[in-house]
């Protein structure tokens, strides 16, 4: 296929792929390219030196070259966009062709369309992913399984907008090169949606609608802005008509949260609170600090705990200051066959989804069909027939840094069954992930590519900081984690041999005298 100069296509061509990797979105990607990669490698340099700053006894606060913005209260984000003003409840879920059509259908009122975390970056998935958002738009989509059910869309009035989340600026696009370098996996992402589907989506009246994933600063935010100007006066769209929830994911963004939503004002949607990648970004950033940020067990690090707490109370008032939605966290349990675990399951969510719409939220995220009516419920109980709580400001709430950083007073303990639980799960998904699966069922919930690296992390950081097990009296050492790591493989269905190469990269990003930045990078080097 003809491609632009100096733009490489390394990835096999399949059925239709041309139909997404079309001239247009092509040449975007290579101009996105140009004007920004630099800026984007700049900014991942900032990042490895702010946490070396904080390795060396540094800290996180408010920025003082920023505090005009944070003190001007004249300012707001774009009134919300059509298809997004009521987002009580979002469904998430990787774009494979069944979960495309399950998710549009599920009676949330939006979709997270996802090429992150809950996706592998593998060539096929990148671009039949995009293929399934098209077809799916232009209601070519349908499905058969191997049982024969088959799966269609509901009428256009019932289905869930869709909000794409591309890749965060990490990791790259190995199989797209510009001028002899790899591209951007995030601009890749953006170009490909938006200069194809996300055409479709403003000819019915919506738009390219976007997550956007792991930034630590409003720098990356600003990065990103330009992205968007630069995508529109490319394709001749207005300005404002792309949209983007940035997800506060990361400990640094959560110090940033105002400057995030002024840089992307007329391109913003709101803010999510990320929560599992929060807490693997404070695992990570004072990996190396000691007891002071030392969490306990992951499934102990409830939503109510102070620094948690913290960061949610802070989301939804900056949000609500600022004219922009807050959205809630995930609710990663998946139904099963046990009525008892069911009941226990619905009980915490329920709970969980009850806080979060008393505390502001203007809706929340599930990971599954099956629990879109309960999140539905509990957030109409709250706004009634309003689509939207934007008017509680919640200027009770008064957040500070310290506040933010109170990791230390987390109730729980650091155990054995915890760091059994932190294999078994980092395995587990590892070898799921490395076969081309980037969200999977694992002990009832849905983990992805956040909650593996939150158990990885917890395996590094206790075996970096000599952590005693309460259950055990053990201290967490390599020959330990070695022994555990074989022991919980035994415990898997098929051969062992089958987990060698998730062994060996779960090893490698969780016991490694250097800590890697995300486990997806040397993963995806496994990859072809």
């Amino acid at each position: 296929m003809a491609t632009p100069d100096g733009l490489t296509i390394t990835g096999p061509m399949g059925e239709r792929y041309d139909e997404v990797l079309t001239p247009r979105a092509l040449e975007l990607i290579a101009t996105l390219h140009r004007q920004l990669d630099a800026r984007r490698r700049e900014l991942l340099e900032a990042r490895e030196r702010r946490v070396a700053e904080l390795a060396q006894g540094g800290t996180l606060d408010f920025l003082p070259e920023t505090e005009r913005i944070r003190t001007d209260d004249s300012w707001r984000v774009a009134p919300p966009a059509p298809g997004l003003e009521d987002r009580r409840v979002e469904i998430t879920g990787p774009t494979d062709r069944k979960m495309t059509i399950n998710a549009l259908n599920s009676g949330a009122k939006a979709w997270l369309a996802d090429h992150e975390d809950a996706n592998t970056p593998r060539w096929d998935a990148v671009v039949e992913g995009q293929l399934n958002l098209l077809d799916a738009i232009n209601r070519t989509i349908d499905f058969t399984a191997e049982n024969g059910k088959t799966y269609a869309l509901k009428p256009d009035d019932e289905l869930a907008t869709i909000i794409v989340r591309p890749r965060g600026w990490h990791l790259p696009e190995k199989h797209i090169q510009v001028d002899g370098r790899e591209t951007s996996g995030s601009l890749v992402d953006f170009a490909l949606y938006v200069a194809t589907a996300g055409l479709r989506q403003i000819e019915k009246g919506l738009g390219p609608y976007f997550y956007l994933p792991k930034m630590e600063s409003h720098l990356e935010a600003r990065l990103w802005n330009d992205a968007f100007v630069i995508a529109q006066d490319f394709l001749g769209i207005p300005r404002g008509t792309i949209r983007a929830t940035v997800l506060i994911e990361t400990y640094p963004a959560a110090f940033e949260m105002e400057e995030i939503l002024y840089e992307l004002r007329e391109h913003s949607s709101g803010l999510n609170a990320g929560r599992w990648d929060y807490m693997f970004s404070v695992i990570k950033s004072f990996r190396t600090r000691g007891t002071d940020f030392l969490l306990p067990d992951r499934n102990a690090v409830t939503m109510t705990v102070p620094f948690m707490r913290a960061y949610t109370e802070l989301l939804v008032r900056t949000c609500h200051k600022r004219g922009a939605h807050a959205i809630g966290g995930m609710a990663a349990f998946i139904p099963s066959k046990d009525e008892e675990v069911n009941q226990a399951a619905f009980e915490k969510v329920r709970a969980d989804k009850t806080r979060e719409a008393n505390d502001g939220f203007d809706g929340s995220w599930v990971a599954h069909p099956g629990m879109v009516e309960l999140c539905k419920e509990v957030f109409t109980s709250v706004l009634g027939d309003r689509p939207n709580q934007l008017d509680r400001t919640r200027e009770d709430v008064q957040v500070s840094a310290a506040d933010l950083l109170d990791v230390a007073s987390t109730p729980g303990e650091c155990t054995e069954a915890g760091l059994r639980n932190n294999v078994s799960v980092g395995i587990q998904y590892l070898q799921a992930w490395l076969g081309g699966l980037g969200a999977v069922g694992i002990f009832n919930l849905m983990e992805d590519a956040a909650t593996a690296e939150i158990s990885r992390s917890q395996v590094w950081q206790w075996l970096h900081n000599d952590v005693t097990l309460a259950d055990t009296g053990a201290t967490v050492t390599r020959e330990l984690v070695d022994r555990v790591v074989e022991e919980e493989i035994a415990k898997l269905p098929g051969d062992p041999a089958d987990y060698e190469e998730a062994k060996q990269t779960f090893l490698e990003v969780a016991v490694a005298d250097e800590y890697a930045d995300f486990l997806t990078l040397p993963a995806y080097e496994r990859m072809d």
